[in-house]
């Protein structure tokens, strides 16, 4: 019986989802499993749209359906913490299984601290990330470093610190830091994460640290809860999964791989902070001098609360229509936000003129739980 901090090498059990799943298909299973069981009543996740620049939310209520959301997409910028809370919002008693990447988990905690969503409703599979590039960017990055059509690429990749695609004659793949240096690669957001293995999730699940004859045929899944041994135990007496103990090396391995990725997220870090640093309000005012007010940066922000009605009219500071606003227009949600934010990035990936206003909240939260006591009590991560 697999209980909390358990590491085990997991696949599934069907044949079908095997072959169609990625890494064995443990999450594809097991998300099977517990809409069959009726531990939940649907299930989130994300599936491939028009190509894999294009990642789509579904929800789920059909177990048969799960199996199209299986495999990763790394180009793909979605975050699913307020569609999780709109879904709850909408459906008082439903129970719902998640996929979810790191930013999710995070948001989801966050929205939790201030009582907008009960986790007690969730069953979160946490995966492994190591970060995501935005679709723009990718096309633009495997047309010019790789030279190849990124209409024909059918697969992508983050392995062993390279970014790696499969395409219709061959498959090839460039070492992250070097694209990075060149400015492409990941989201900036991702490039300072150090939050890449949400343990925060019921399970937290991956293909790092699985070698020997089960490389690439499952995923190393640790128990992160009771919920989350709860799940895979029941899906192996219910034969939807198989499971072993992981290998002690691969155990190793994983720990290897995570801290490279913490490594480079303080490089990230000391980089962006510190040219942030040197010309801190200059910066802030430029920036947000181009502001059109589309209030996207508030409407898709995981943790931003406004108040219905009041957000936006006037006030004392900031006048109604006036573009660029003023800057208290921006500074209160700094100041909101100030010790929530998460990172995720979706401020920058949806306004439509490219401010980096994730690296200026990121920046201040950083700073604010450096010197400060949260007051809605520590977070049970760190980034």
């Amino acid at each position: 019986m697999a209980a909390i901090g358990d590491m085990l090498y997991t696949w599934a059990a069907d044949a079908d989802v095997l072959k169609k799943g990625e890494c064995g298909g443990a999450i594809t299973a097991l998300q099977q499993y517990a809409l069959k069981s009726g531990m939940v009543d649907a299930v989130l996740a994300v599936r491939k749209g028009a190509d894999i620049y294009d990642a789509v939310p579904t929800f789920i209520t059909d177990p048969a359906e799960v199996v199209e959301t299986a495999g990763s997409l790394h180009c793909g910028t979605l975050l699913l913490s307020k569609l999780v809370k709109e879904y709850l919002d909408t459906n008082k008693t439903a129970r719902l299984g998640v996929t979810v990447k790191g930013c999710d988990t995070m948001g989801l905690i966050e929205l939790a601290k201030h009582n907008q969503v009960d986790m007690d409703r969730l069953i979160l599979l946490g995966v492994n990330c190591g970060g995501s590039v935005s679709p723009i960017t990718a096309r633009k990055m495997i047309r010019e470093k790789f030279e190849v059509d990124p209409d024909i690429v059918y697969k992508e990749e983050i392995d062993k610190g390279q970014f790696i695609i499969e395409y219709e004659g061959g498959h090839a793949g460039i070492k992250i830091d070097d694209l990075e240096d060149e400015g492409y690669g990941r989201r900036s957001n991702c490039r300072r994460c150090l939050y890449k293995v949400p343990r925060q999730a019921d399970l937290a699940c991956g293909n790092w640290g699985v070698i020997g004859d089960k490389a690439g045929k499952a995923t190393f899944v640790e128990v992160c809860s009771e919920k989350g041994a709860d799940l895979l135990n029941a899906a192996v007496a219910a034969g939807a999964v198989k499971t072993e103990p992981a290998i002690p090396k691969g155990i190793e391995i994983r720990g290897k791989v995570e801290g490279a990725m913490l490594n480079l997220g303080n490089k990230w870090r000391k980089k962006d902070f510190g040219a942030l640093a040197s010309d801190l309000w200059d910066t802030i005012s430029s920036e947000t001098g181009r502001c059109i007010k589309c209030y996207s940066c508030i409407e898709n922000c995981p943790v931003c609360f406004p108040v219905a009605g009041d957000l936006k009219g006037a006030s004392r500071m900031i006048t109604s229509g006036e573009v660029p606003p003023n800057p208290m227009f921006h500074l209160r949600r700094f100041a909101h936000i100030s010790d929530s934010c998460i990172n995720c990035g979706q401020c920058v990936e949806l306004c439509p003129m490219e401010i980096p206003l994730a690296l200026f909240s990121h920046a201040i939260r950083t700073e604010g739980d450096s010197a400060f006591e949260s007051k809605l009590g520590k977070a049970s991560y760190s980034n």
